[in-house]
């Protein structure tokens, strides 16, 4: 399962940097410019970031897994943005029902 949103703001190459150094001293993290993944035991997520507009991607094997990985990620996007008020609305095909 998975799910997408984007989050725009003109900081999103700063956000993706935050989120990696972060996430990197607990789980697995791989970041290659604009483009990390996080591994987190119950699933992943991806993010791409440019100029305007920060992309998260997350995926797992069970909704509530994809749910967990979702509030997780948006939670600490909201931390770190704070100054944005962030408000991160899910693909609703596949997506996370209350992730934000």
């Amino acid at each position: 399962m998975n799910a997408q949103t984007t989050f725009g703001t003109d900081q999103a190459r700063r956000y993706l940097a935050t989120l990696f150094k972060h996430f990197g001293h607990k789980v697995p993290v791989q970041l290659d410019g604009d483009l990390g993944l996080i591994e987190l035991p119950f699933g992943k997520c991806r993010l791409t970031a440019d100029d305007t507009v920060l992309q998260i991607e997350v995926s797992a094997e069970t909704k509530n897994d994809l749910d967990k990985v979702a509030q997780i990620i948006v939670s600490h996007l909201e931390r770190f943005a704070f100054r944005e008020n962030p408000r991160i609305e899910w693909n609703q095909a596949s997506g996370p029902t209350n992730a934000a």
